[in-house]
């Protein structure tokens, strides 16, 4: 929802987007938009995502729909918003590999990375056909939301003139606001082949009595009204200003035999407040559940930037804090085998934040430093767990870019994180991001960016992974220590056409057996990552 785009055009104007990877994968993107009236515009937006996989059981399918249109009456006190998204994703799940020493191995039919056995999904039973899509083994999640926001206008009517026209505006100095959103979040996870994964099933998720089907899944339908009253002080500045409202959020969980109404009561205020001059930018904002299951939920939020000049840069400082009831499924029964707890207390998560971009340097310098009170996780594939205990985490972060020689540069960014050793949250110690490589414009009408990508973070105790439940899980028994990752990349743009050619993992590289890109790093305790991957992407945009 956040990231819909509205537009406004005086010709129709169309983006088309293509790629295609290793193992056949493919990307479609095709987004429309053109003006009904001056006053009216709507956008089409359709994705699709698909993908084999690499190892057994891999294979995915994404499709997102989004519609949304905007009206503004001719008097310009009337706006109408309309948002319809539609997502559907489709995953496989393998439970992992079962063994690392299969990926480098004297066999050489594991060459092809199919081959190797994992914990779930027999890969006789599965397909890598880029046209079956059919969920054998895996996760389904289904989100599809309806939103639609109307605002009246209270202010003055205004004009400006100039040698041979009056352009006529209007300046609002009060508006109403009503949204409506209706929501519906489905998450299922299927296994007709569960046959051969007793074991996997018993040990990790206590099912003992295996049946031909494993089917668990859940919906969540919701449907938000809000009224909201915003004021602006100065009505020739639209990002100056107070706005107040109240929302009531209906739910309804339904989980196997479980069947689960409730509602929550909304207060809401902001303060935003973007100077005319661009020098200051400062957000003010607050909620708080007054009624309903999750009353005393709340969440607040502090933001304020100066610029330095324009020679210097910039400072920003902030704060966040919020109040909120754990995850429904950690906290309420539902047909998943998870073993819940009804008592678990709210958490409480802060973060305090400071950002310094220096224009001389090209650098920008961040500090956080997060505290947590009553962490709410998981500590193995079904088991949920609370850390009374306040602990805090801090990171420490540098964004720069170096000019090396003429238009080669270097783009680095380093992140530096400090845990509590006995906290319930495991992450790298030092992580580093880099590109070297050429930007500039070699011809007239030729813009290039070429180079490598470099990524490294220290070995660390990643989180697991639970297929069944689609969450990730605390464990302290397996480091990952991967590689860096290198990738090569040529970005580059012809006029309205672009493009892409990136080839990845050529860290995977070894002679071990023969060679081949078999070193492959680890996203999660038996879960690899691909090996080499090239990928092409082309991108057009025109209007018609």
């Amino acid at each position: 929802m956040a990231e819909t785009r509205f537009m406004n055009t005086t010709k129709p104007y169309t983006e088309l987007g293509y790629l295609v990877g290793s193992k056949a994968e493919q990307q479609i993107s095709v987004l429309h938009t053109q003006n009904i009236s001056p006053d009216w515009n709507v956008v089409a937006h359709y994705r699709m995502v698909t993908a084999p996989g690499t190892f057994n059981a891999q294979n995915s399918s994404h499709n997102n729909i989004r519609i949304n249109s905007d009206y503004t009456s001719k008097n310009r006190r009337y706006h109408a918003y309309l948002i319809i998204l539609s997502n559907a994703l489709q995953s496989s799940e393998n439970g992992g590999i079962k063994d690392e020493s299969y990926l480098i191995n004297e066999n050489p039919a594991y060459n092809d990375r199919f081959n190797i056995p994992t914990n779930l999904a027999p890969s006789i039973y599965s397909s890598r056909n880029f046209f079956k899509v059919n969920l054998l083994t895996g996760n389904r999640y289904v989100n599809k939301s309806i939103l639609y926001r109307h605002q009246y206008d209270f202010g003055k009517k205004d004009s400006l003139v100039t040698d041979s026209s009056v352009v006529r505006f209007f300046l609002p100095r009060l508006r109403l606001e009503h949204t409506i959103e209706s929501f519906n979040h489905s998450y299922k996870f299927l296994d007709v082949q569960s046959f051969g994964a007793s074991n996997f099933y018993s040990n990790n998720y206590g099912i003992n009595s295996l049946p031909d089907t494993v089917h668990f899944q859940m919906d969540t339908k919701g449907l938000k009204n809000d009224f909201s009253v915003i004021q602006f002080p100065d009505a020739r500045n639209l990002l100056q200003f107070f706005k107040a409202g109240v929302s009531l959020i209906n739910y309804r969980n339904l989980s196997g035999s479980n069947n689960d109404l409730f509602s929550n009561i909304l207060l809401h205020g902001e303060y935003r407040n973007l100077t005319r001059n661009k020098k200051w930018d400062m957000l003010l904002y607050g909620e708080l559940i007054t009624a309903g299951r999750d009353a005393g939920n709340y969440a607040v939020k502090a933001n304020l930037q100066r610029s330095l000049g324009s020679g210097m840069g910039s400072l920003q400082l902030g704060f966040e804090n919020s109040n909120r009831s754990p995850s429904y499924i950690y906290k309420y029964p539902t047909a998943f085998p998870i073993k819940y707890k009804s008592n678990l207390s709210d958490e409480n998560i802060s973060n305090l934040y400071g950002v310094l971009y220096l224009k001389s340097i090209s650098a920008y310098l961040q500090f956080n430093y997060f505290l947590f009170s009553n962490y709410t996780y998981l500590n193995s594939y079904v088991n949920v767990d609370q850390y009374k205990t306040v602990f805090q985490v801090m990171r420490a972060s540098i964004s720069k870019e170096i000019k090396l020689y003429r238009n080669f540069k270097w783009t680095t960014d380093v992140y530096i994180q400090s845990i509590p050793a006995n906290a319930p949250i495991h992450l790298p110690v030092f992580f580093t991001r880099n590109r070297i490589g050429y930007e500039g414009k070699p011809f007239r009408n030729l813009i290039l960016a070429t180079g490598v990508e470099l990524r490294y973070h220290n070995a660390y105790y990643a989180d697991g992974y639970s297929p069944l439940l689609g969450q990730f899980f605390l464990q302290s028994a397996q480091k990952i220590a991967n590689r860096p990752d290198i990738h090569l990349y040529n970005n580059f743009r012809i006029r309205s056409f672009s493009g892409f050619v990136r080839l990845e993992n050529i860290n995977t590289v070894t002679s071990k057996y023969g060679f081949g890109f078999k070193q492959n790093n680890f996203a999660a305790p038996l879960y690899p990552t691909p090996g080499l991957v090239f990928r092409l992407g082309i991108f057009w945009n025109f209007v018609n």
